[in-house]
């Protein structure tokens, strides 16, 4: 690979990072002027801001033939939000989950995965299903805004205090359009870089195309989501850091995937391998949001730092099996017969003290 498609490749994260930036900027503040509830503008406004990246290259890929990049985008952004962005913000400080998240929005991100994980068995997300996705996204959003819409005052002032005033002016209005426009100008330039510069990189290298969908460009096109959770979390807004990941999760498959697999001609292909052990795993960290989500409301500092260790732990087996390192079998092993079952009873033990607890309260 040459100089010039690696700086293409870095050219296209840094347009990617800077255009959502401008793209959530704009979108919040064009938003205060109907007024809608910090968790909900962190689940649409801000999560689907954040996720355009994603939207943008995988429709690019999904344009050019390069499905691996487009599912392998979508299904390793899902992991590196749940394990990495709510794992570093939990890190920072433990996160107060709202009741809706434990009542809605979670169990709608582990039904939306579900659903994915069946469209993906016979190893195509078809154009069909892709417009159920997307009139899915389309019905959420409109109870998300509708039910927002009935809150009172105090959670419109809320509102305001973390975005500001409401816009105001001709000026302050065109600025905040331009944000947008010029935002998502950013965004289509940067996904076409990125994906250029990422099938080269596969290529160089004799790493899948697969694998540098799940590592290396939803690791770039989450770079947003992080930057929005972390800081949100040292600002002490969590409604607005655990809102944004589970919110941009939903709007990966329901829209990103959806769009994609309407775009593609032939659907999006998914390949073997990450319908062997990808969107189970993506699948898996879905479900483990429900004991770790409801457990005191809150994600404590050591569930962070698990979600942070088990995204290390991915990363290294992706390494092992693209590589076929002769530690893949016992690395497997280990696994699958000590961690996993650890985890697992750690979970059920921290539920099962949960519910004692609650039911020492009521009674």
């Amino acid at each position: 690979m040459d100089a010039l498609t690696l700086l293409l490749f870095i050219a296209g994260l840094v347009l990617l990072v800077v255009g959502a930036e401008w793209l959530v900027s704009g979108a919040a503040r064009l938003a205060a002027a109907i007024g809608v509830s910090p968790l909900v503008i962190g689940l649409t406004i801000v999560a689907f801001g954040t996720s355009a990246p994603e939207l943008a290259v995988s429709i690019r890929a999904a344009l050019v033939g390069e499905a691996d990049i487009a599912f392998g985008n979508v299904v390793g952004s899902n992991i590196f939000n749940i394990l990495v962005i709510l794992g570093l913000s939990a890190a920072i400080t433990p996160l107060v989950v709202a009741q809706q998240l434990v009542r809605l929005d979670v169990p709608l991100m582990v039904g939306v995965t579900v659903l994915t994980v069946i469209f993906a068995q016979d190893a195509n997300i078809s154009r069909m299903e892709g417009v159920a996705l997307f009139a899915g996204l389309i019905a959420y959003t409109a109870f998300l805004f509708i039910q927002s819409r009935r809150e009172n005052g105090a959670v419109q002032q809320e509102y305001e205090a973390e975005f500001g005033e409401r816009p105001k002016g001709a000026v302050q209005l065109a600025t905040n359009v331009f944000l947008v426009i010029a935002g998502l100008g950013m965004l289509a330039i940067g996904s076409r870089w990125l994906v250029e510069g990422a099938v080269a990189l596969a290529r160089a290298i004799g790493v899948s195309e697969l694998i540098i969908g799940l590592t290396i460009v939803s690791g770039g096109t989450s770079l947003p989501e992080v930057a929005t959770s972390v800081v949100a979390a040292i600002k002490g807004e969590r409604d607005i850091a655990v809102g944004n990941a589970v919110g941009s999760n939903i709007f990966n498959l329901l829209s990103v995937l959806g769009l994609s697999s309407i775009i593609a001609p032939a659907g999006i292909a998914v390949d073997v391998v990450a319908l062997n052990f990808d969107v189970w795993v993506m699948l898996a960290v879905a479900v483990a949001c429900l004991p770790v989500f409801f457990t005191g409301n809150q994600i404590a500092r050591w569930e962070g730092l698990m979600f942070i260790g088990y995204y290390v732990i991915y990363l290294v087996y992706l390494f092992l099996a693209s590589t076929q390192h002769d530690a893949l079998p016992a690395f497997s092993s280990i696994m699958l017969l000590f961690v996993l079952p650890l985890t697992v009873l750690t979970l059920v033990i921290t539920v099962l003290r949960e519910l004692r607890m609650r039911r020492r309260l009521a009674a």
